[in-house]
């Protein structure tokens, strides 16, 4: 029973640094600047006409 007392007031300290530091990341984050979306990768539109298709050549005609 001595024990329980400072027992209960460690998981209480630590419920509440707990919460103090969710808290206090969740404010850092909320005063940090939003980020722009910008795309890493951007593929550009193809030509407006398409191209003639490509003939084969002489070497390498299909095989049945």
């Amino acid at each position: 029973m001595p024990r329980l007392l400072p027992a209960l007031l460690t998981c209480v300290l630590a419920a509440a640094l707990a919460v103090g530091t969710a808290f206090g990341i969740v404010a850092v984050l909320d005063r940090t600047p939003e980020q722009p979306n910008v795309p890493l990768v951007s593929f550009h539109e193809g030509p407006a006409s398409p191209s003639p298709p490509a003939s084969p050549s002489p070497g390498t005609a299909e095989r049945d």
